[in-house]
């Protein structure tokens, strides 16, 4: 379980958010949304403690992460997975490099144990058979799902999606959301994931957070969200040309 208690982040004099709290249980998706500059990857940044909050905690399995020394911190990030929004592929090596780099640093695996785990999560994002292509090849979806290769190639507890449905056609982001739901079911890993797209947080999500006017404007389930007349977040929705009782 991640509990996140009245962050608060500033950068210089701007602030970023203040008083920030919300529970993320085992096992569940929840979305995090809001405009562009509200501060939505800079909480996920807080979440595995690549940033440090003004004031707050986040307690990850009953540990202060940010009251971690920094050999402890490496550690606890080992426990996430992370679909970067770019997917943050290395364009010097091919796809099977791509994915075992995690093992090759993180693991004293063998070189078969290597190569079997990584056949075995590319064949969880359906790409077996680009095992040896340049990542020059790859379209954007298949960058996405090499990136999701990658990120639960450790097998997290919580694997972090950065607008995983960015730049990519309807047909390859219902892809995309098809594998967060099964990663979700299959590996029963609990997800955050941060994005602008309403259909898939409709989708994938179980809860959300809404980020607007720098603070936790909303939080709720999937189907508080259909109803809530809450003003803020109803005009984000409608911009986002989805209907939500569609």
């Amino acid at each position: 379980m991640i509990e996140i208690n009245n962050l608060t982040k500033s950068f210089g004099n701007l602030l970023v958010w203040e008083d920030v709290s919300f529970t993320i249980e085992e096992g569940e998706t929840v979305a995090i949304i809001g405009r562009s500059g509200c501060g939505k990857s800079v909480l996920l940044k807080h979440i595995n403690a690549l940033l440090n909050p003004d004031t707050g905690s986040v307690i990850i399995d009953g540990k202060n992460i940010h009251e971690l020394d920094y050999v402890s911190q490496r550690i606890l990030r080992q426990k996430f997975g992370i679909l970067f929004q770019g997917s943050a592929l290395f364009d010097s090596i091919n796809t099977f490099e791509n994915v075992a780099f995690p093992l090759r640093f993180f693991s004293d695996q063998s070189e078969e144990e290597i190569r079997h785990n990584v056949m075995e999560a590319l064949k969880v994002v359906n790409l077996e058979e680009a095992h040896d292509k340049e990542t020059s090849e790859l379209s954007g979806g298949m960058r996405k799902r090499v990136g999701l290769a990658r990120a639960i190639i450790l097998q997290p507890k919580y694997i972090m999606y950065d607008e995983p449905t960015s730049g990519l056609d309807p047909q390859t982001s219902g892809e995309i959301n098809d594998l967060i739901i099964r990663m979700a079911d299959s590996f029963d890993v609990t997800s955050i994931v941060v994005t602008h797209d309403m259909h898939s947080v409709l989708k994938v999500a179980d809860r959300v957070a809404f980020l607007d006017q720098q603070k936790l404007s909303w939080h709720g389930t999937v189907e508080d969200l259909r109803v809530s007349d809450h003003e803020s977040l109803q005009r984000f929705v409608t911009a986002s040309e989805y209907q939500l009782n569609a």
